[in-house]
Formats: structure tokens, C-alpha cells, sequence
């Protein structure tokens, strides 16, 4: 049998300066959410096939790696023709968190600030940003009904992008939010019935790469009234140049879109506005989507400009827990795309990243004798004491090169012992 040396497709092995770039930008990530208040918690890689595919996960639940039975179990499901599957890899981190909270929730504090780091799984077609595994950073708010939520949810993790960027000197980028309120509001509004929301919200989530007239071409071929499609992608056509939140929703009637809907968006904006740090910016953004059907309330994303991915999303959604533990639980969330934040960083350092403090390595020429490597591992003891990391080789026929790779992991400080 021949041996395969590479990785899976869409799944990466880290070199040691890929992981020091990783833990840097993971301390940066906790330091920060903790100032906020989250509390790390950790959930299991793998979820119950019957969460995993309950219509809460929209286009990932297309995209689970299934875990098959096994031994007995599994002989039965395929003698009698089941499901193979009782387990399956989690796509994200936000179903296995309204698990844990119904299953913890009497020791738990309310509201309670959920920061929680993890791999997922998606059976996805890789690409630059888009990998099959990969590290999800989440922080929830479980709770809490009111814009503190979403305010503490933006501000925090606005905090935590411009301290990661600055260090490659990126100020710049823009956190859009919406609601799904106002979305289906503005659908209702031009005709279209609760049945169909989810369905033309699909298509309004490819406004960037179709534009209306895609849009339409697409609403028109999936059976929908012509005049109800133009209705609707005329109020979405004023938005060339920018449009304020009080410009877009003021033809909506109050029937479909409630004044407190408005006024909590105007809540969120105007007091994270303030807070951002300089080169950021918030707007609203109508035509803002995600596609997750378990949102029920106000929605955000976090773009950049020169890449053609978001590096952060979220948004409220309070019915999810409910069907875990038979009570709705206020929810919100922010989801950060930490391989995304790697590829931007990578894009932009000149070199490998390099972790902080003396690097000393002590290169040892086998001939030395017993009590010398006695003296310099003790002296090599006090040095790691006082805080400097210290690293004992075995001398190399090419020393030259030898010490070119050890500076490439961030040694500064060579000691060459020879035999006396």
C-alpha cells in the first residue's frame, strides 16, 4: 500500500510558524473577549445526526461529514436499510451551543457572555479562505433580548479586529447590520406571502455577485408574479450612493414592520458608532442576508475591502435554543473567521511571524564532556527561569546552516560549546 504525505483536500498540516501566528492572533482574540466579559467554554467535535440535520444549519447541513455506526448497530441499519449515521462532525459552533446551554442552563449564569474556540467541518470545495476544517472563534450572548446584546457583540469584536490588524498596519474596514425583520418586512410589503420570504431572501443574498437583474431573472424563473417582483427590487433599486435605515424603511408600512424594529437598529447604530476605532466604519445595509434560517432579529458582517470574504458574521437567534429545551432563550452571536483573519495577515507580513522574548539555542559538539553538558544545562535551567527560551542541539557537520533555520524560528542568541 502506497503512503499519502499530504494532507486531506481543504485541510492543512502548520508549520511551527504558521501555529506561532495562530496562537498570537488566539491570545489577542481570548485577551480581549475576556475584557468584555466571555467565558471560555468547550463543546465535543461531534454532534447527534437528529441536531446536525434539523433545518437550523440552512446550506451547511449539505456539508456534514457523517459518522457511520458501528459494530452491531450499523449491521442492523444497513440490513434493514436506515440511515448509516448517528453522529456527524459540527459544521459550526452555534447548534452545539444551544445544546450545551439546555443541558447546562441551571448552573449558568443569565444573561451569560459564551466565547468558545473550535474546529469545524464542512464537506465544502476548497478554496483561498474556505478550508473543510477549520478553527471557529464564536461569542454568544444568551439571555438577553435587548440591543445591549448586539451592542456589546459589535463593539468587542470590532476592539479585537483592530488590535489584530494594527499589527500590519490595516485600520480599515466596515461592519454591515440589518434585521431580518425589515427584510421580510420590505418582501411582505411588495406582496409576497411568509411562505415565500425564505425563498426570495435567497436570492437577494447574491445582490453583490448578480446584481437586480439577476435577481429578477432568477424570482421570475422560480414561478414568482412579475409585478410582485418588481415592486419589491424597486425599493432595493434607491440604493446606489448609500441609504440611511430611516430612508429605507419609511414606505413600509407599519403593518409589517413595527416602529420598535426601527428604533432598536437606531439604538445599535448610534451607540457603537461612537465606540469604532479610527478607520472603521458601521452602515446599514439592506441588502445584507446571511443565510442561516435561524436568525430572527438584527444581523451583522464584517467585510474588508481587496477581499472577496467576510471575516466576521452574526446575528440573533432567539428560537433556536427553544426546540433543545422547550423555551425560548433570547440568543445572539458573533461568528469570526479565524483562517480568514491567518490568510489577511499572511498576505501582509513580509516574514514569518516570530514569538516575542530572547531565543537562545546552544549548539553542543558531541565530544564535549559530561560535566560541561551539566553546566550548561544547569545554566541553560536559570535562564528559562528568568523567562527566555532555550533550546539544547546536537551540533551540525553544516553549523552554517543549522543556525540560518533556527534564526528563521526567531533564535537570536547562538552558543557554540566545544569539546575542551
Amino acid at each position: 500500500m502506497k503512503f499519502i504525505k499530504t494532507p486531506v483536500k481543504g485541510m492543512c498540516d502548520m508549520l511551527p510558524s504558521d501555529m506561532r501566528l495562530r496562537e498570537h492572533i488566539l491570545s489577542m482574540i481570548k485577551e480581549t473577549y475576556a475584557t468584555y466579559g466571555f467565558m471560555q467554554i468547550e463543546t465535543p467535535v461531534m454532534e447527534h445526526i437528529e441536531n446536525l440535520t434539523s433545518k437550523q444549519g440552512g446550506d451547511n447541513e449539505k456539508l456534514i461529514f457523517k459518522v457511520m455506526k458501528r459494530g452491531a448497530e450499523l449491521a442492523r441499519a444497513i440490513e434493514k436499510g436506515e440511515d448509516y449515521a448517528d453522529n456527524g462532525l459540527r459544521y459550526d459552533l452555534t447548534l452545539p451551543l444551544a445544546r450545551y446551554y439546555s443541558n447546562n442552563k441551571e448552573t449558568l449564569p443569565s444573561p451569560f457572555k459564551s466565547l468558545q474556540i473550535g474546529n469545524v467541518w464542512r464537506a465544502d470545495n476548497p478554496q483561498k479562505g474556505r478550508f473543510r476544517q477549520f478553527t471557529q472563534c464564536d461569542i454568544d450572548i444568551l439571555g438577553d433580548e435587548t440591543s445591549l446584546a448586539e451592542i456589546e457583540l459589535i463593539t468587542a469584536t470590532t476592539s479585537m479586529l483592530s488590535k489584530i490588524f494594527a499589527e500590519i498596519d490595516i485600520k480599515e474596514f466596515t461592519v454591515h447590520v440589518n434585521d431580518r425583520r425589515i427584510l421580510a418586512a420590505t418582501a411582505l410589503a411588495a406582496g409576497f406571502t411568509e411562505e415565500q420570504i425564505g425563498s426570495v431572501l435567497i436570492s437577494l443574498d447574491k445582490f453583490d455577485k448578480i446584481g437586480l437583474d439577476g435577481i429578477r431573472a432568477e424570482l421570475i424563473e422560480n414561478g414568482y408574479d412579475s409585478a410582485c417582483v418588481d415592486k419589491y427590487l424597486a425599493v432595493y433599486g434607491k440604493l446606489e450612493g448609500g441609504i440611511t435605515l430611516e430612508s429605507f424603511c419609511e414606505d413600509i408600512p407599519e403593518e409589517f414592520l413595527a416602529a420598535e424594529v426601527v428604533d432598536n437598529m437606531k439604538e445599535i447604530l448610534g451607540v457603537v458608532t461612537p465606540m469604532l476605532g479610527e478607520g472603521v466604519k458601521i452602515v446599514f445595509d439592506p441588502t445584507l442576508v446571511r443565510g442561516m434560517g435561524y436568525y430572527t432579529g438584527p444581523i451583522f458582517e464584517v467585510t474588508m475591502d481587496g477581499y472577496n470574504f467576510s471575516i466576521a458574521g452574526g446575528g440573533r437567534y432567539d428560537k433556536m435554543i427553544g426546540k433543545f429545551c422547550g423555551m425560548d432563550v433570547p440568543a445572539s452571536g458573533f461568528s469570526i473567521g479565524f483562517e480568514r483573519i491567518v490568510t489577511i495577515l499572511k498576505d501582509h507580513l513580509k516574514e514569518a511571524y516570530k514569538a516575542e522574548g530572547e531565543h537562545v539555542a546552544y549548539l553542543i559538539d558531541k565530544k564535549v564532556s559530561l560535566d560541561k553538558k551539566q553546566e550548561i544545562f544547569l545554566k541553560a535551567k536559570e535562564e528559562r527561569a528568568q523567562g527566555k527560551t532555550v533550546t539544547m542541539q546536537p551540533m551540525k557537520k553544516n553549523v552554517k546552516r543549522q543556525v540560518e533555520l533556527l534564526e528563521a524560528e526567531g533564535y537570536t542568541r547562538f552558543e557554540k560549546i566545544y569539546a575542551d
